[in-house]
């Protein structure tokens, strides 16, 4: 079983073209609205889905009901993502050092959709599940 995440945006093409430079992620299967927005947009990594990106229907981002996690695989690739989605963003949490990774961010973007993301996680020592 594998879980689809969504987001509904305004102005899915930028939001397309950020996610797909930010992530390392190629659009696959789309469809377009008659104004060329994406009535729906695959973007995968590594042949693997990753995200959709809609055009929102009302005009507006669809909220922060959730929030996306993604971890990258080096310090490298987190600070290009920082880099390119924190234009006009929110950001709640600048890129620091946490007990369970050694390197996250999170913000919310200029088209609204909430991201954690991460290196890999740890736990701190002395905290095994028993």
């Amino acid at each position: 079983m594998q879980i689809g995440v969504g987001v509904y945006v305004v102005d899915s093409v930028s939001a397309v073209k950020l996610y797909s430079e930010a992530f390392g992620l190629t659009l696959g299967y789309h469809v377009l609205n008659a104004d060329g927005t994406y009535f729906h947009s695959e973007l995968s990594r590594c042949g693997e889905p990753f995200l959709s990106v809609v055009e929102s229907r009302d005009g507006k981002p669809a909220g922060n009901a959730a929030q996306l996690g993604v971890t990258m695989p080096d310090k490298a690739s987190l600070e290009r993502a920082f880099e390119l989605l924190s234009v006009g963003a929110d950001v709640s949490m600048p890129i620091c050092e946490l007990p369970w990774s050694p390197c996250a961010f999170s913000l919310t973007d200029s088209f609204g959709v909430w991201w954690f993301v991460s290196l890999p996680q740890h736990r701190p020592e002395g905290d095994e599940l028993k």
